[in-house]
């Protein structure tokens, strides 16, 4: 063994090549002292990876601390590279061997870590970055003793375990690692590591087998009932399906009443379980009256009703038709609690609806605000101090694993804020705002859920040529999340310089957007790669943004608008107030609503009309006008499917809309409901050609104003008052668009897809 050492390339010709044969020797000496059949069991038996054999074996040698110390750490680095000995991750973390993971990349393997260095280098890692993930292939080489070609996916799982546990955090440079080992063909798997680690869906008997259903009678028909239902859900619906059935039913029978096994419940139980299920058993709330309690016990009834029904055709369910706990007059109250909810999301959205224009304006100063202070840092030399809006910042390279561990691109720009103090990852911040504000204006332009919104990609984008016209309009395709038809919306242009923005950053080298997998939470699978639009690089990587990234970054948002409620508590927002806003807005301006739920996306008209959340002598007063103007062209009833011909009309209907400040908006089948005041009515789109001729009406009406005043015209200025309002905001609107159409030059054409080149 020590004459393999001086065969190693990394090993020194100077006086510390003695030092590692010296130090080798004296290991040895100490390992064969101890029982085995080999260097491996002795190390073993020795407790070697303990480490703290150093100090009394330096001691015994008679070696002096620093010199002794230093001998046996430069020979166990030989034995090492030898593999006389393998390490444990744990003996590798405390031993903290800098050199010895450099040399591995030497010995083992280099003409491999050479590659992987290089495709380092092409996948757009830091130096810092490409460190950190060579070192953790040296340690994953150096643990198996295996070389780097021998790798499998079970090896950098078993390192990613043993951090978890140890660390409560992954490794840096396991991510990079596994798709470097992917492109290099040494692990032959097509998927990343999040993918691979992701459970599906899991079986139904280990789902019910989560609650400890000690009957096996009562197992075996809870797994057997939802098996049969299961086909005809989704796995979210179909877990909570299995929490109610088995978690809040039955095991909270068998938790008060041992050793029941059948599922004719006497009375006594089956209403002190219903007694129950009116107050919720968390620890934390104990006590608190369960809101939807009426909705579990329908399941139940369902539950009950299915067996009696099945069977009258399969006989395995006779034996378990018993009659229902949940008698029909226990959800008497079902009807009333709709109602209930009801008026309580429309007076959410009543008390949201005014704050939208705040909102909209929070998100998209503090993206100026961002995107100003990061490219004027960038600007600014190291170590330098530059201010922004008042406060002043000093620009540095001050590590923080917290800000660069997962900071979004590929390097990150660090200022620290002279004011309190801390150091502020503006790259992160600038991509943080943009997400928020591109978030916000899609969902309120859109009236999309927070899922499609997150399925939306390039390849949704689509156009439609006018058969009277010819005019070209941009479509947007709408993946449905939660039933099995596509819906296809009209790409406004608001929406199609958001999109337009969107594209044009996410648009690499090659102009073409990345291909990513989303991971869908809810039913525990992963879609193939696709150009998603709302996509996130962090690190080396780009994700699909999630559902709790969405709730977060709108959170965040309300805190900087510093909007409250009635109560005087801070307003909240969710990604749904936008789809209720949005059609509340539609339907306010006369949309039909028909036409609303074929936006929407909704199968039942009473879906859409639980979402209006108008006020309702504005409801009532615009849609019996609406009812009178339209019943005398078209008889027909009004709640149903539109045809063909009636969308067609619906798609084509802004070509008759042209007005002298621009277009007007107004919907389909519906006169001016403002007698042509244009200045005042909301549906007005002004072009920014005719920003000059706005600019001199709010002159003129300025001047009306004042004469008015002077006249003692007190109602004439309050007319005229609306319309200098209403004229500023349109001009604000302006301006609006003028910066975001400065900020993108993306097209929204059909898009192209070039498969990525793997070596």
């Amino acid at each position: 063994m020590l004459a393999e050492i001086p065969t190693l390339p990394v090993f020194p010709a100077d006086r510390h090549g003695e030092q590692w044969i010296r130090g080798a020797a004296r290991i040895l000496r100490w390992l064969g002292e101890h029982p085995g059949p080999g260097w491996q069991q002795r190390w073993t038996a020795a407790e070697g990876n303990r480490y703290e054999w150093i100090d009394p074996l330096c001691a015994r040698e008679g070696l002096s601390p620093w010199a002794g110390k230093d001998a046996l750490r430069r020979g166990l680095v030989g034995l090492l590279l030898c593999r006389a000995i393998l390490p444990s991750y744990d003996f590798i973390r405390r031993y903290r061997p800098c050199a010895l993971l450099s040399h591995t990349q030497q010995v083992v393997s280099p003409a491999l870590f050479a590659r992987l260095g290089r495709e380092a280098q092409v996948m757009g890692l830091s130096g810092r970055q490409q460190g950190e993930t060579l070192a953790l292939i040296a340690r994953v080489v150096l643990v198996t003793g295996k070389t780097v070609e021998q790798l499998a996916p079970d090896d950098l799982f078993e390192i990613r375990s043993y951090y978890l546990d140890a660390r409560s955090h992954v490794p840096l440079g396991i991510y990079p690692a596994w798709d470097l080992l992917r492109t290099v063909g040494v692990l032959d798997i097509q998927v990343a590591m999040r993918t691979a680690l992701r459970a599906g869906p899991r079986p139904t008997a280990e789902l019910v087998d989560l609650y400890h259903v000690r009957s096996p009678v009562i197992r075996g028909v809870l797994i057997r009932y939802l098996d049969e239902r299961r086909p005809g859900m989704d796995y979210g619906s179909f877990r909570a399906l299995v929490t109610v059935l088995a978690g809040r039913f039955w095991a909270d029978i068998e938790a008060h009443h041992p050793g029941i096994d059948t599922l004719a419940l006497p009375f006594e139980v089956a209403d002190a379980w219903k007694q129950r299920l009116m107050f919720t058993s968390r620890p934390s709330d104990q006590g608190r009256p369960r809101k939807r309690h009426l909705d579990l016990l329908t399941l139940v009834r369902a539950f009950y009703l299915d067996i009696q029904e099945w069977a009258l055709d399969d006989a395995f369910w006779v034996p378990f038709a018993a009659p229902s706990p949940v008698r029909k007059g226990d959800t008497d109250g079902m009807a009333k609690l709709k109602r209930q909810v009801t008026a309580q999301i429309h007076q959410r959205i009543r008390e949201r609806l005014p704050h939208l224009p705040v909102l909209v304006d929070t998100a998209e100063t503090h993206l100026d605000t961002q995107t100003t202070l990061l490219a004027t840092a960038n600007t600014t030399p190291v170590g330098e101090v530059f201010d922004h809006a008042g406060r002043s910042y000093r620009r540095t390279l001050r590590v923080s694993h917290t800000l660069t561990a997962r900071h979004h691109g590929t390097v990150a720009t660090l200022v620290t804020d002279l004011t309190t103090g801390g150091l502020v990852d503006l790259t992160r911040a600038e991509d943080e705002a943009f997400w928020t504000w591109a978030i916000v204006e899609t969902l309120r332009h859109t009236g999309v859920r927070i899922e499609e919104l997150l399925e939306l990609t390039h390849l949704a984008l689509s156009t439609y040529r006018l058969p009277d016209t010819g005019q070209i309009v941009p479509l947007l395709q709408i993946v449905p999340s939660k039933n099995d038809e596509e819906r296809l919306l009209l790409v406004s242009p608001e929406l199609a310089s958001v999109l337009a923005t969107i594209i044009t950053r996410l648009r690499d080298a090659h102009g073409t957007i990345p291909l990513v997998a989303r991971y869908d939470g809810a039913e525990r699978v992963t879609g193939p790669p696709l150009p998603h639009l709302f996509q996130r690089k962090i690190g080396h990587r780009h994700e699909v943004i999630n559902v709790n990234t969405v709730q977060k970054l709108l959170k965040n948002l309300m805190a900087r608008t510093g909007l409250r409620d009635a109560a005087g508590a801070p307003l909240r927002y969710t990604a749904h107030d936008f789809r209720r806003i949005f059609v509340t807005e539609a339907v306010a301006a006369g949309l039909p609503v028909h036409i609303a739920a074929r936006v929407l996306g909704h199968h039942q008209l009473t879906t859409t009309q639980a979402y209006l959340a108008v006020f309702q002598d504005d409801l009532i007063r615009a849609y019996q006008a609406f009812l009178t103007r339209r019943r005398a062209v078209r008889p027909a009833e009004e709640y149903r499917e539109p045809t063909d011909v009636e969308w067609d009309e619906f798609q084509q209907h802004f070509e008759l809309r042209k007005v002298e400040l621009g277009t007007c908006a107004r919907p389909y089948g519906t006169g001016c409901k403002h007698e042509h005041a244009c200045i005042r009515c909301p549906m007005l789109r002004v072009e920014p050609a005719q920003r000059r001729r706005l600019e001199q009406i709010i002159i003129n009406l300025t001047a009306r104003i004042d004469e008015a005043r002077t006249n003692g015209w007190l109602g004439e200025v309050e007319g005229l008052q609306h319309s200098l309002t209403a004229a500023k905001t349109k001009l604000a609107g302006i301006d609006r668009t003028a910066r975001a159409a400065r900020s993108s030059t993306a097209d929204l054409g059909i898009p192209t897809i070039s498969t990525p080149h793997r070596e």
